[in-house]
């Protein structure tokens, strides 16, 4: 049995479930203890999953010591500040997307993760899809040759219907559409996502982009509460890609008949792909020689993957690669900022 890895929770919200119950799966990791200001939701949050050790500030659990490995789970605006004093104490870290809020945050998270020698991860959950994965290997061994033109979108529904539970009610939606309460919005939330999906798949940076954004009117005086809902709803980009190839990528709270789906297109010199996640699952379909006269596609079968907490883990025995890393989320906020200053410039292309 490989060595027992003691984790801690830090954050016990929504998202925090989500990574104790594949966390308490795989074996040989053991969830000791939970840290949340807010007392009455840690209590509840380690009572259902039997951690014994809770915490109400970072600084205690710090000084405690007795764990290995933490999953960062707060807010996005609390990435940088929580995430920094665990690399100095030489914690093994999994972040939530995105890494920080701003490009030279997550600059530095990334330079102290690779100072402090640790596992430090960022969970880009969509690199859990089999078709991505299968996609970008097919790249990598040159099926569809150079890539010339890619279409990419992330669409959400849930500002236009109650599925996921009624977003002007709950502070878990509502904080996503202010500004004031961390959001970066849609570019910043799901954004992140998309722009992973494609560039990953396509193997290839990003060069320059241009973008807008858009904030539609939800509310009257578009606020609610002590929620002012000025984050983006909508984004549009037009990226050129390192080898000059060109693609949009598109993300959306407003893609009516769309709960959570994410599509790349990727079209080469000599074939194509279409990877799609949908309704939670995922296809790859391709259109290669000898089919590339009559347009046909054809289905493409995709092995499981492993997900990123057993990834995670794994890496921390020194069973396989640390990826996506710091360094990796850190490039991808450098261009969701770059993207911020293209609106800001109406649109205007920008190197990145």
């Amino acid at each position: 049995m490989p060595r027992t890895i003691r984790l801690l929770i830090l954050g016990t919200g929504g998202m925090a479930a989500n990574h104790a119950e594949h966390f308490a799966k795989i074996p040989g990791v053991q969830l000791v203890a939970g840290v949340d200001t807010r007392t009455e939701q840690l209590g509840q949050f380690c009572d259902r999953f039997a951690i014994p050790h809770r915490f109400t500030r970072l600084d205690d659990a710090l000084a405690w010591g007795q764990f290995d490995a933490v999953t960062n789970v707060t807010p996005d605006a609390a990435h940088h500040s929580t995430t920094l004093p665990l690399l100095a104490a030489g914690k093994h870290v999994l972040c939530e997307k995105p890494l920080a809020t701003t490009a030279a945050h997550a600059a530095e998270m990334a330079e102290a993760a690779a100072r402090a020698g640790v596992i430090a991860m960022v969970n880009l959950s969509y690199r859990n899809v089999p078709a991505l994965q299968k996609a970008a290997r097919m790249v990598a061994d040159g099926a569809l040759g150079p890539i010339r033109h890619l279409e990419a979108s992330y669409l959400q529904s849930w500002l236009v219907q109650p599925a996921w539970g009624p977003w002007d009610q709950q502070a878990q939606w509502l904080w996503r559409l202010s500004t004031a309460h961390g959001s970066k919005g849609v570019l910043g939330d799901v954004g992140i996502h998309i722009l992973d999906f494609a560039t990953f798949a396509a193997g290839l940076d990003v060069a320059d982009l241009s973008c807008r954004l858009a904030t539609f009117d939800k509310a009257p005086g578009d606020r609610i509460g002590d929620y002012v809902l000025d984050a983006n709803d909508s984004a549009t980009i037009q990226l050129r890609l390192t080898n000059g190839a060109l693609g949009t990528v598109t993300a959306t709270r407003f893609a009516t008949g769309h709960l959570n789906d994410l599509r790349l297109r990727l079209h080469g010199d000599k074939g194509a792909l279409d990877v799609a996640f949908e309704k939670g699952k995922s296809r790859l379909t391709a259109c290669l020689p000898p089919d590339l006269e009559s347009g046909t596609w054809r289905r493409i079968p995709c092995p499981p993957v492993p997900t990123v907490y057993r990834r995670f883990i794994a890496a921390i025995r020194g069973q396989g690669p640390a990826i996506p890393d710091f360094a990796r989320a850190a490039r991808l906020q450098q261009i969701l900022d770059r993207a911020e200053a293209s609106h800001a410039e109406g649109a205007r292309a920008l190197p990145v």
